[in-house]
Protein backbone atom coordinates (compact mmCIF):
# COMPACT_ATOMS: atom_id res chain seq x y z
CA UNK A 1 0.00 0.00 0.00
CA UNK A 2 1.44 3.36 -1.05
CA UNK A 3 1.52 6.21 1.43
CA UNK A 4 2.27 8.75 -1.26
CA UNK A 5 5.34 10.53 -2.49
CA UNK A 6 8.19 9.91 -0.03
CA UNK A 7 9.28 13.09 1.74
CA UNK A 8 6.48 15.30 0.38
CA UNK A 9 6.28 18.24 2.78
CA UNK A 10 4.40 21.11 1.10
CA UNK A 11 3.79 23.09 -2.06
CA UNK A 12 6.97 24.91 -3.09
CA UNK A 13 5.93 27.19 -5.96
CA UNK A 14 3.55 27.61 -8.87
CA UNK A 15 4.96 28.37 -12.30
CA UNK A 16 3.07 29.96 -15.17
CA UNK A 17 3.88 31.61 -18.48
CA UNK A 18 2.75 35.11 -19.41
CA UNK A 19 2.96 37.13 -22.64
CA UNK A 20 4.58 40.16 -20.97
CA UNK A 21 6.65 39.98 -17.77
CA UNK A 22 6.41 43.73 -17.16
CA UNK A 23 2.62 43.60 -17.23
CA UNK A 24 2.63 40.51 -15.00
CA UNK A 25 5.02 42.13 -12.53
CA UNK A 26 2.84 45.26 -12.34
CA UNK A 27 -0.26 43.12 -11.70
CA UNK A 28 1.34 40.78 -9.18
CA UNK A 29 3.11 43.55 -7.23
CA UNK A 30 0.86 46.60 -7.60
CA UNK A 31 -2.56 44.89 -7.59
CA UNK A 32 -2.11 41.60 -5.69
CA UNK A 33 0.64 42.85 -3.37
CA UNK A 34 3.22 40.15 -4.09
CA UNK A 35 6.88 40.81 -3.44
CA UNK A 36 9.22 40.69 -6.45
CA UNK A 37 12.25 38.59 -5.50
CA UNK A 38 14.62 38.11 -8.47
CA UNK A 39 15.05 37.46 -12.19
CA UNK A 40 16.80 34.63 -14.07
CA UNK A 41 17.40 34.00 -17.76
CA UNK A 42 17.50 33.92 -20.66
CA UNK A 43 17.78 30.17 -21.29
CA UNK A 44 18.07 28.55 -24.70
CA UNK A 45 19.69 25.47 -26.21
CA UNK A 46 20.07 25.98 -29.95
CA UNK A 47 22.03 22.80 -30.70
CA UNK A 48 20.43 20.20 -28.40
CA UNK A 49 17.07 18.84 -27.32
CA UNK A 50 17.59 19.97 -23.71
CA UNK A 51 14.56 22.30 -23.65
CA UNK A 52 12.27 19.54 -24.90
CA UNK A 53 13.78 16.81 -22.73
CA UNK A 54 13.78 18.79 -19.49
CA UNK A 55 10.93 21.30 -19.85
CA UNK A 56 8.57 19.65 -22.37
CA UNK A 57 8.70 22.69 -24.67
CA UNK A 58 9.77 23.03 -28.32
CA UNK A 59 13.53 22.29 -28.60
CA UNK A 60 14.13 25.82 -29.98
CA UNK A 61 12.01 27.56 -27.35
CA UNK A 62 13.70 30.45 -25.60
CA UNK A 63 12.80 31.16 -22.00
CA UNK A 64 13.51 34.88 -22.19
CA UNK A 65 13.31 35.55 -18.47
CA UNK A 66 11.61 34.36 -15.34
CA UNK A 67 10.71 36.36 -12.27
CA UNK A 68 10.13 34.99 -8.79
CA UNK A 69 7.50 36.52 -6.49
CA UNK A 70 6.54 35.85 -2.89
CA UNK A 71 2.85 36.23 -2.11
CA UNK A 72 1.37 36.40 1.36
CA UNK A 73 4.70 35.44 2.87
CA UNK A 74 4.43 31.88 1.50
CA UNK A 75 3.43 31.01 -2.02
CA UNK A 76 6.07 31.69 -4.62
CA UNK A 77 5.12 32.36 -8.21
CA UNK A 78 7.71 31.50 -10.87
CA UNK A 79 6.58 33.56 -13.86
CA UNK A 80 8.05 32.85 -17.30
CA UNK A 81 8.11 34.66 -20.60
CA UNK A 82 8.89 32.33 -23.53
CA UNK A 83 9.18 32.66 -27.26
CA UNK A 84 8.71 29.39 -29.11
CA UNK A 85 7.68 28.06 -32.50
CA UNK A 86 3.96 27.18 -32.54
CA UNK A 87 3.40 28.84 -29.15
CA UNK A 88 -0.24 28.94 -28.05
CA UNK A 89 -1.19 32.41 -26.85
CA UNK A 90 -4.71 31.85 -25.49
CA UNK A 91 -4.91 30.80 -21.83
CA UNK A 92 -6.84 27.56 -21.22
CA UNK A 93 -10.22 27.75 -19.55
CA UNK A 94 -10.90 25.64 -16.47
CA UNK A 95 -12.84 23.21 -18.67
CA UNK A 96 -9.88 22.71 -21.05
CA UNK A 97 -7.37 19.93 -20.52
CA UNK A 98 -4.56 21.62 -18.61
CA UNK A 99 -6.96 24.30 -17.41
CA UNK A 100 -6.11 25.74 -14.03
CA UNK A 101 -6.54 28.62 -11.65
CA UNK A 102 -4.66 30.03 -8.69
CA UNK A 103 -6.73 30.45 -5.53
CA UNK A 104 -5.77 33.15 -3.03
CA UNK A 105 -7.18 33.25 0.49
CA UNK A 106 -8.45 36.60 1.77
CA UNK A 107 -9.86 37.51 5.18
CA UNK A 108 -12.75 39.63 3.83
CA UNK A 109 -13.99 38.62 0.38
CA UNK A 110 -16.24 41.65 -0.12
CA UNK A 111 -13.44 44.13 0.63
CA UNK A 112 -11.07 42.24 -1.70
CA UNK A 113 -13.61 42.12 -4.55
CA UNK A 114 -14.30 45.87 -4.21
CA UNK A 115 -10.53 46.51 -4.28
CA UNK A 116 -10.10 44.48 -7.51
CA UNK A 117 -13.04 46.20 -9.19
CA UNK A 118 -11.69 49.65 -8.21
CA UNK A 119 -8.49 48.74 -10.06
CA UNK A 120 -10.32 47.67 -13.21
CA UNK A 121 -9.76 43.94 -12.72
CA UNK A 122 -12.35 41.70 -14.40
CA UNK A 123 -14.26 39.88 -11.64
CA UNK A 124 -16.45 37.04 -12.91
CA UNK A 125 -19.89 37.43 -11.40
CA UNK A 126 -20.65 37.89 -7.75
CA UNK A 127 -19.21 35.90 -4.84
CA UNK A 128 -20.72 32.43 -4.45
CA UNK A 129 -21.41 30.65 -1.16
CA UNK A 130 -20.34 27.00 -1.15
CA UNK A 131 -22.47 24.20 0.26
CA UNK A 132 -21.88 20.67 1.47
CA UNK A 133 -18.43 19.98 2.95
CA UNK A 134 -17.24 23.46 1.87
CA UNK A 135 -20.17 25.33 3.48
CA UNK A 136 -18.82 28.45 5.17
CA UNK A 137 -16.63 29.31 2.19
CA UNK A 138 -17.32 32.08 -0.29
CA UNK A 139 -15.41 32.47 -3.54
CA UNK A 140 -15.19 34.39 -6.80
CA UNK A 141 -13.00 34.15 -9.91
CA UNK A 142 -11.13 37.04 -11.50
CA UNK A 143 -8.86 37.44 -14.51
CA UNK A 144 -5.32 38.73 -14.79
CA UNK A 145 -4.62 41.26 -17.56
CA UNK A 146 -3.38 38.37 -19.78
CA UNK A 147 -6.52 36.29 -19.14
CA UNK A 148 -5.26 33.80 -16.55
CA UNK A 149 -7.87 32.70 -14.04
CA UNK A 150 -7.43 33.47 -10.35
CA UNK A 151 -9.84 32.87 -7.49
CA UNK A 152 -10.41 34.58 -4.17
CA UNK A 153 -11.63 32.33 -1.35
CA UNK A 154 -12.59 33.16 2.21
CA UNK A 155 -13.81 31.02 5.10
CA UNK A 156 -13.00 32.94 8.30
CA UNK A 157 -15.12 30.61 10.47
CA UNK A 158 -13.85 27.48 8.71
CA UNK A 159 -15.62 25.13 6.34
CA UNK A 160 -18.28 22.60 7.33
CA UNK A 161 -15.77 19.74 7.17
CA UNK A 162 -13.63 21.59 9.75
CA UNK A 163 -16.47 21.31 12.29
CA UNK A 164 -17.32 17.62 11.83
CA UNK A 165 -16.00 14.90 14.10
CA UNK A 166 -13.10 12.94 12.61
CA UNK A 167 -14.05 9.91 10.49
CA UNK A 168 -12.86 6.63 12.01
Amino acid sequence: MSTGLPGLARLDHIGFTVPDLGQARDFLVDVLGCEYMYTLGPYRHDDTGWMSEHLNVHPRAVMRELHFFRCGGQAVFEVFQYSAPEQATTPPRNSDVGGHHVALYVDDLDVAVAYLRERGVTVLGEPTASSGPSEGQRWVYFLSPWGMQFELVSYPAGKAFDHRPPVR
